[in-house]
Formats: C-alpha cells, sequence, structure tokens
C-alpha cells in the first residue's frame, strides 16, 4: 500500500507538470500518513528530524548536522515546524536539507515557496557595533570550513584570505530561513553566509532588511525558484553566484539590491567574482509601505569596491527601480568605471527602461549576453547544481 501510495504520487507530479518540486527528492520530502514511517520514500542512511514526532532521529536541525562525521554524503528530512536555531555547516562532504512537504499544497500549479514551504528556521542575531562583532556571526545559516573562513571583514577588501574549502556540494529544498531580528532601522542581519563552498538552493525563502544574501570569499552558490526578502545591500558577497527565477522583494529602499566586490583574481585565478541574476523578477514586497519603498528610489546595485560585477539578464522591474540603476557605494569610494562592471540584457518592466541609466552601464547585445550562463561563469559544468529540479 505504502508503495503504491509513493508512485502514484510521483506519477500526479509528472502528469500535471508540476514546479518548483524535486523528482529525486520529492517522495521523501511529501508528508506520510500518522502511521506510516516519514522516512517512506527517502535514502537510506537518511536521518529525520522533527520537534514533535517521536520517529524522528533529532528534535533541532543543528543536532542532526553535529552527529555528521566526514565521509559519505547524507540527507536530512525536516519535519513540518518553525526551528529556532542556527545552522553552521563545516563539514566538507556533501549534504542535502529537504524541508517536508504536504500533498495538499505541493502540486498546486500557482503555489511558490511562500505558500509551499512548511519548514521554518529563524534567528534574531544582528549586528550590535561594527567593527566589534562581525556580520557573519548574525547568520541563521553559515556553510563554512571554520569561524575565520566565515568571518566577513570590514571595508572593500574584508577578513583575510582562508587557505582551507568546505563543504563540496550542500543544497537544501523547501526551507524558510529568516532573520527575524531586522527591521527597517536595525543594522546587518544576515540570514546566509556560505564562504569556501559550494551550495545550492531551490525552492526557499530568505527574509531579512540588511545583507540578507552573503556568498562570501572563494564560493560559489546557485539560488533557483526562490523568493530574498530584504532591503539595504540585500544581496552581497566575494564570490560567484547565480540566481535563477528568483523573486527580489524589496522590503524598503537603501543602498542598492546588490553590493559586491570584486577580487584581481591572484586568490583565484580566472574566477568570475560577481552576482548573477537571470530569468528573475524585481517586486515591490508585500509586506513593504509607502514609507519605506517610493517609487523609483530602489536602486539595482552598488560597488563594494572597485572590483565590482553584477549582471541582470532577462528580468521583470517593477516601478520601485531608479532610472538611473546605479549608484556609488557611498562618498568615500569612487567608482571606477574601466574596472567595475554593471551590466543589463532584455530588462523589462516599468523600472527596465534603459533611458535614464548611468552611461558607464553595459548593455548586452545577444552576443555578449550568451557568455553568461552558468557553466561561463562558474567556468565549468558544475556537479554540485540539481539540474533535474522542476521551475
Amino acid at each position: 500500500m505504502a508503495l503504491h501510495w509513493l508512485y502514484g504520487v510521483l506519477a500526479l507530479c509528472c502528469v500535471n507538470g508540476v514546479f518548483g518540486l524535486s523528482p529525486i527528492y520529492l517522495g521523501c520530502q511529501l508528508q506520510k500518513p500518522s502511521s506510516w514511517s516519514q522516512l517512506l520514500g527517502c535514502s537510506s542512511g537518511t536521518l529525520y528530524v522533527s520537534p514533535t514526532d517521536p520517529e524522528a532521529n533529532f528534535t533541532s536541525v543543528q543536532a542532526a548536522v553535529d552527529s555528521l562525521s566526514e565521509g559519505e554524503p547524507v540527507t536530512i528530512l525536516i519535519g513540518e515546524g518553525v526551528y529556532h536555531e542556527t545552522v553552521n555547516v563545516s563539514r566538507q562532504a556533501p549534504l542535502t536539507l529537504l524541508g517536508q512537504l504536504n500533498g495538499a499544497t505541493a502540486f498546486d500549479p500557482a503555489g511558490n515557496a511562500s505558500t509551499r514551504n512548511l519548514v521554518q528556521i529563524w534567528n534574531n542575531g544582528w549586528v550590535v557595533t561594527q567593527g566589534v562583532e562581525d556580520d557573519a556571526q548574525s547568520a541563521v545559516l553559515v556553510v563554512s570550513p571554520s569561524f575565520n573562513a566565515s568571518l566577513i571583514g570590514a571595508g572593500p577588501t574584508g577578513a583575510p584570505l582562508q587557505p582551507l574549502f568546505g563543504n563540496v556540494d550542500f543544497k537544501a529544498y523547501n526551507i524558510d530561513f529568516q532573520n527575524l531580528a531586522a527591521n527597517y532601522s536595525i543594522s546587518q542581519a544576515l540570514v546566509t553566509d556560505i564562504s569556501y563552498a559550494n551550495a545550492s538552493f531551490y525552492g526557499c525563502t530568505f527574509a531579512s532588511y540588511q545583507d540578507t544574501w552573503y556568498t562570501g570569499r572563494n564560493a560559489s552558490t546557485y539560488v533557483v525558484d526562490s523568493i530574498i526578502y530584504g532591503m539595504t545591500d540585500y544581496l552581497f558577497g566575494f564570490g560567484t553566484a547565480w540566481f535563477q527565477n528568483v523573486t527580489l522583494a524589496n522590503r524598503g529602499c537603501g543602498g542598492g539590491l546588490v553590493a559586491w566586490k570584486g577580487t584581481n583574481l591572484t586568490d583565484a585565478p580566472g574566477n568570475r567574482y560577481g552576482a548573477y541574476i537571470s530569468n528573475s523578477k524585481i517586486i515591490r514586497s508585500p509586506d513593504a509601505n509607502a514609507t519605506t519603498v517610493t517609487d523609483g528610489k530602489c536602486y539595482l546595485g552598488r560597488p563594494w569596491n572597485s572590483l565590482a560585477t553584477t549582471v541582470y539578464l532577462n528580468t521583470y522591474m517593477d516601478q520601485s527601480i531608479a532610472p538611473v540603476g546605479w549608484i556609488q557605494f557611498d562618498s568615500t569610494r569612487t567608482l571606477n568605471i574601466s574596472t567595475t562592471y554593471y551590466a543589463e540584457y532584455n530588462s523589462y518592466g516599468p523600472g527596465g527602461n534603459y533611458s535614464g541609466r548611468e552611461p558607464y552601464e553595459h548593455f548586452l547585445t545577444d552576443t555578449e549576453a550568451r557568455n553568461f550562463t552558468v557553466d561561463k561563469v562558474f567556468l565549468e559544468h558544475p556537479k554540485w547544481i540539481d539540474y533535474t529540479y522542476i521551475y
């Protein structure tokens, strides 16, 4: 009976063309009747976390992560619930976190990460005094080989380079990560810190106000079919980040959507550091208000240093985007137009009008845009990305 049920839901997924689900992990993610094992459909060795289910191996995600030794890949199924904790992953071996899903909502073709996800991981750390507490210490999810490697540091050069690498293949599916300390006045309050690691996210949400998402030193990240909420520099980093079919929800207008650092390539020759936003949309967040998002006042980005790279490809931009598009970081850092690379291709919507953009921006031709693909940005066909995910 159990196997017939599992085959049935997998067939339903394929026949109905449901988007935003993993054909590899869906059988494990779907909630089962209470009399059945929730690990039905999961690969052998999968750990189960739940705050209420007596079948669970652990009641917190971090406890499950702490139990892992180096070696084989591990999958952790996270049961429905709200988890108040920080998750810190330092192991090198592959790790996959699966958020549990309900069959009644998982297959809704009109659904998205906000309506489908049943797992919320949150904390409320924020940077009290700049220079005393590193921004990284506020993050809800840290994927980094060591504490020093997770540090962000200050200024255009950031924390010292570390001679090590962490997780080679971290994945998370259908999980809401939130920093609930943040509001319109509190400063840096991170959701992610991915440093010296490869990480990919599928059908997730990330919510804060300032510095929501951080891709750190020598890190490579891929985010698809997800929602990121923020206000000030809420995509920032030092590594290489690709955002595919992502909704960027402006809770307010502060700084830029993207604030990236570049490098002189001595740290990792040939790496195309930068933020790449593809086939996505920028909208006024549903929880924003008139005092925090004024039409034409949100900027696409500002350079954290003079080697910053940010590229928007086929992205819808609503009326919250400023016609000029880009700004300098502040009065102390002069934008170097010969080394800072800002580009757009086929932007559309009220904020996608190029007529008022800064003259130093690159407006890509069809031929130039073909140089910006996942493989060409990461300089390989990344094996740590799940290309089977349907969105």
